[in-house]
């Protein structure tokens, strides 16, 4: 299977691409670590596919689909992965250039990537698209309003575009559950070590997102054990 993740530097992104490149699949991902994607690039072979960009800028995803179309075409699944979390605080706290940067990437991202790639996988008639969302996108914690508000519009997002879907493609807005991620230690900083790490993770989430499809369509998942 042909498999694009964003957010591919670290963390869920990284186990993703390592669980499914050791499985046998074709892995295109991008990420904003220069050193965590030369790493990737070059540890691989090239069947596969590790490019820098920053989703939140249109034009920067635009040339990576072009590039990415040219040598390896449409992809079978795409994983929209890539997110921020913010530094805990009240929302009337949060600065604003922090609050639109999150919300550039979290949400805007996954729509330039949807924007590029999927009229591809339309015009071909299959294909699955994967959004992650979270546990916060379903519910709320005080102090991170703002990852909250981009998870929730995920999850509308993701389940308006499933109605706009051909059968038998999907698009379903994944809870990926609470893994020891960076990022989740932002937010509860050491209690976040309680919890399974992405490698660990990825042993049940990678074979789990391969069989989400039409029957998945628009509804809110959750990894097992999330």
């Amino acid at each position: 299977m042909k498999i694009l993740i964003t957010g591919v530097s670290k963390g869920l992104g990284r186990a993703l691409a390592d669980t499914y490149m050791a499985d046998g699949h074709q892995v295109i991902g991008c990420g904003r670590d220069p050193e965590q994607i030369l790493d990737l690039r070059f540890g691989c072979d090239e069947a596969h596919r590790f490019d820098i960009v920053d989703v939140s800028q249109a034009n920067k995803v635009n040339v990576w689909y072009e590039t990415v179309d040219a040598s390896h075409g449409t992809p079978d699944l795409i994983i929209n992965n890539a997110a921020l979390m913010n530094a805990p605080a009240n929302l009337w706290e949060i600065p604003t250039k922090d609050f639109e940067q999150l919300v550039n990437v979290n949400v805007t991202g996954v729509f330039n990537v949807i924007r590029a790639f999927v009229p591809d996988m339309v015009k071909r008639g299959t294909g699955v698209i994967v959004n992650l969302s979270s546990g916060w996108g379903r519910g709320v914690s005080p102090q991170v309003a703002p990852y909250c508000a981009s998870k929730f519009a995920i999850e509308g997002l993701s389940k308006a575009m499933a109605e706009e879907l051909p059968d038998p493609m999907a698009c379903v807005p994944l809870n990926p559950g609470v893994i020891a991620t960076a990022m989740l230690k932002r937010a509860w900083g050491d209690d976040a070590e309680r919890y399974p790490d992405p490698t660990e993770w990825a042993k049940t989430a990678a074979p789990y997102i391969l069989q989400l499809g039409r029957k998945d369509n628009g509804q809110s998942v959750s990894v097992p054990g999330a």
